[in-house]
């Protein structure tokens, strides 16, 4: 590879059902539909996992296939996809964190990145910036959901880019490497990191992007830094604290406030029973930096309507939701529409099976996410430059 030359992403139009359970299928999926893995390796991955110590032999197998033949982001990524399913107590998940971000740079090392680091409460938060091609239009801040990484982004950034937005990505608190390398734990005050970042890289008419648990933290952001112009939210959660089971909502509460010992009882007896459970309750208390299971669902509950402060938000919206998500209940999309009583305009769009974008971030169609972005942008782009001058 030159230094000119550029890796060309392509996003493949389908969500296929490479495993029967969707704990591994949706994944499979998401590493494919954004364009880092090939089909024939989610489709031989697919076909030999049946557990979560099977999921990372399969996917470590991968990485080293990929490695040898020189296919370094599909090593990257498959390493990721590793790492992505190991539990947080275990060494390994920090070691193939580490050969992931590796090969991700060596697989990248010509492309046009800028990576900063901006200070944020005595630590730092990790940022990938991209370039605008050609002419300026404007600035894209970026960021994913709860235990994302900014790399796993990078084909959207270029598609941004291609674009003419200079595309700024980041880690707040509890994701990547803020949480691995400075110790920030998740914070629901999204609104900080994100001006953190504004600050430091002197960003002017800015778009944000709020992604998976994103689609919530971008207008708890937006809500309290009116230099954001307008937000697009992919896969919104107007309330986490009612998803995805709000009836049992009442009686989670009443565990969580008045019965914390047998809660953590509880939680510790099944993540002893249920890798799936131990997989996402250790994630949740390590993303939170907590001790006991309780505590850590202390701090989901906050992620609740009244902490969002919807009423709050002036910019003009874009709100992305998959029909058949199977994370976010779909009436949690139109409960952020309504609770956007003060946006300048607000667009709302429900993607379906027909599209093959009915997942969960539209995952089986990200080609068609984007276009839908960037022309939602376009068209605002003329009231913009109307209302800037």
């Amino acid at each position: 590879m030159t230094k000119e030359a550029h890796i060309q992403f392509t996003f493949p139009v389908g969500y296929h059902w490479f495993h029967k359970d969707q704990v591994f299928n949706y994944p499979l999926n998401r590493w494919y539909s954004f364009g880092y893995a090939r089909f024939e390796d989610m489709q031989w991955a697919g076909q030999r996992i049946t557990s979560f110590s099977d999921w990372t032999c399969v996917m470590l197998r991968l990485a080293d296939a990929a490695l040898s033949e020189g296919r370094l982001l599909n090593a990257a990524f498959y390493f990721r996809a590793a790492e992505f399913y190991t539990f947080a107590d275990d060494p390994e998940k920090e070691r193939r964190y580490e050969r992931f971000m590796e090969l991700f740079g060596e697989a990248v090392k010509y492309e046009d990145i800028e990576r900063l680091t901006v200070p944020y409460d005595g630590a730092h938060l990790p940022v990938m910036k991209v370039p605008a091609v050609g002419a300026r239009r404007g600035t894209i801040v970026l960021h994913g959901g709860f235990d994302s990484l900014i790399e796993e982004f990078y084909s959207w950034m270029r598609c941004f880019a291609g674009r003419g937005y200079e595309v700024v990505a980041f880690e707040g608190p509890g994701q990547g490497a803020a949480r691995r390398k400075s110790g920030l734990a998740f914070d629901y005050h999204w609104e900080r990191p994100t001006s953190a970042v504004l600050d430091h890289v002197d960003a002017g008419d800015v778009t944000l992007i709020g992604i998976s648990m994103g689609g919530y933290l971008c207008f708890r952001a937006a809500a309290l830094d009116t230099r954001i112009t307008r937000v697009i939210a992919s896969g919104v959660a107007y309330d986490y604290s009612q998803a995805p089971s709000p009836l049992l909502q009442p009686l989670v509460r009443f565990l969580v406030n008045h019965m914390r010992g047998f809660s953590n009882w509880a939680a510790r007896k099944r993540m002893d029973s249920d890798p799936m459970h131990r997989w996402s309750v250790g994630n949740l208390m390590y993303m939170t930096a907590r001790e006991t299971p309780v505590e850590a669902i202390d701090v989901a509950l906050q992620l609740n309507a009244g902490n969002l402060m919807s009423w709050l938000v002036e910019q003009d919206v874009l709100i992305l939701t998959g029909n058949r998500d199977h994370f976010i209940p779909l009436k949690m999309h139109d409960m952020q529409v309504k609770a956007l009583t003060n946006a300048r305009s607000v667009t709302a769009r429900v993607f379906t099976a027909e599209e093959h974008a009915e997942n969960h971030c539209q995952v089986g169609n990200i080609g068609l996410a984007l276009k839908v972005m960037t022309d939602w942008l376009d068209d605002l782009a003329p009231a913009t430059s109307q209302d800037s001058r």
